[in-house]
């Protein structure tokens, strides 16, 4: 993975398919994928392995028990947390090189708790509208930073 870039943090995913698209979407990217435990599958799965292709060889992927202790490893990135119950959209954020882009998982999304005094954005969606696929959300994020970053590292 290349350095001074984002990291990308799924916290508690669910579903294979999405984490293994986001898989692929940071082996492109260069950004380095951290997932916070529980996982809703194995990493063995063959659904993460099919959604990922053969992307798996190519990304930087670590497991955490938990957020506290992927910050303690981190301590110089800013969490950015994205969740529907923001106000300001991910496209009226500046991004920076030690940013961690904060998911939560797809059927609970993140803990209250857990971006008290934090940057939270939001994706726009029309009036009544849930949510997005979470590997959809994750890539609109990454690449607005990486758009906003030269996308660095990239041709």
């Amino acid at each position: 993975m290349r350095d001074g870039l984002p990291h990308i943090v799924l916290f508690k995913p669910e579903i294979p398919a999405n984490t293994g698209n986001v898989i692929r979407l940071a082996a492109n990217c260069g950004m380095a994928l951290h997932l916070v435990e529980p996982l809703g599958f194995s990493l063995d799965d063959k659904r993460l392995r099919r959604a990922g292709l053969d992307y798996h060889e190519f990304a930087s992927v670590q497991t955490w028990p938990d957020l506290s202790d992927y910050q303690s490893a981190n301590p110089n990135r800013r969490l950015v947390f994205v969740e529907t119950t923001a106000t300001t959209h991910h496209s009226d954020f500046v991004f920076n090189v030690d940013d961690a882009l904060v998911f939560g998982s797809e059927t609970k999304g993140l803990p209250d708790s857990l971006m008290q005094g934090q940057p939270v954005l939001r994706l726009p969606m029309v009036p009544g509208s849930r949510s997005l696929n979470l590997s959809n959300s994750v890539a609109v994020v990454v690449y607005e930073a990486w758009r906003q970053l030269g996308y660095r590292g990239g041709q």
